[in-house]
């Protein structure tokens, strides 16, 4: 019993916490990552997509809401010439806070003290990893409608979750433990592209016509928030299924 008050106490602390960090999370990916993005399918002209294609394939929304997401971003070849050097540096160093929030996120998570301030090239890292894998699926639309498509996206993605947990908590949580809250995650942002084509996708088109521009930004934060949600509960909900069900099979077990 006392356990099972414990467990409950440790779950609503953490749903408070993760309600907060999702929020600095949609925060920082709005206004250093995104730019970020823009500036990295831009310079692919081959598929000449640009990143607004990109976010529409992302959320999965129809194509009327992807036209009202085009129009807040330039063209790809408009945002290559309106880049400077200083300004991609400036990008850089922010985007460095992201991967040390969700650094904090995944050690909240696991009850971690935070690492030391010589582990900060592991954001380095993660951060290049990230804009390459996205690069990587804004060049090729796995979300196709081929079920190998969609099968590559899944294990692809569970891949770099499960990475991205070892790799940001530097190796103090086994491979093995940080497997389940690759998988829910993942998982999780399956759910929020269905719930994006249901909910978002209309909400842009209203809020489109409704406030203007604005109101596209405002459901893309929206949105962002959705996706901080699901990182910091995927590992979260990981480390409870790690701890959880070693117990149940035992359980299980003794009864058979």
């Amino acid at each position: 019993m006392r356990r099972l008050r414990a467990r409950r106490r440790w779950v609503q602390a953490g749903d408070l916490e993760l309600w907060q960090r999702s929020l600095g999370f949609a925060a920082l990916g709005f206004l250093t990552l995104v730019p970020l993005l823009i500036v990295v399918s831009a310079a692919d002209p081959a598929s000449g997509r640009g990143f607004a294609q990109w976010l529409g394939d992302g959320l999965g929304v129809s194509v009327a809401a992807r036209e009202d997401i085009e129009r807040l971003f330039v063209l790809p070849g408009q945002t290559l010439r309106t880049t400077t050097a200083f300004g991609l540096a400036v990008l850089a160093v922010f985007g460095l806070s992201f991967g040390a929030t969700v650094q904090s996120g995944y050690e909240k998570a696991w009850d971690l003290p935070p690492a030391r301030w010589w582990a900060r090239w592991r954001h380095v890292v993660w951060l290049a990893v990230l804009i390459g894998v996205l690069f990587l699926s804004a060049i090729t639309p796995l979300w196709g409608a081929s079920p190998i498509r969609g099968m590559i996206t899944v294990l692809s993605g569970a891949l770099f979750f499960w990475w991205s947990q070892r790799m940001l908590l530097g190796g103090r949580v086994p491979w093995g433990a940080l497997l389940p809250g690759a998988v829910t995650t993942m998982a999780g942002l399956l759910g929020l592209r269905v719930f994006s084509r249901l909910v978002f996708s209309p909400l842009i088109a209203s809020s489109a016509v409704a406030y203007g521009p604005i109101g596209t930004v405002l459901v893309i934060q929206s949105w962002l928030v959705g996706v901080g949600v699901v990182v910091f509960g995927g590992a979260l909900a990981g480390r409870m299924l790690h701890e959880e069900l070693p117990r149940v099979a035992h359980a299980l077990r003794r009864r058979g």
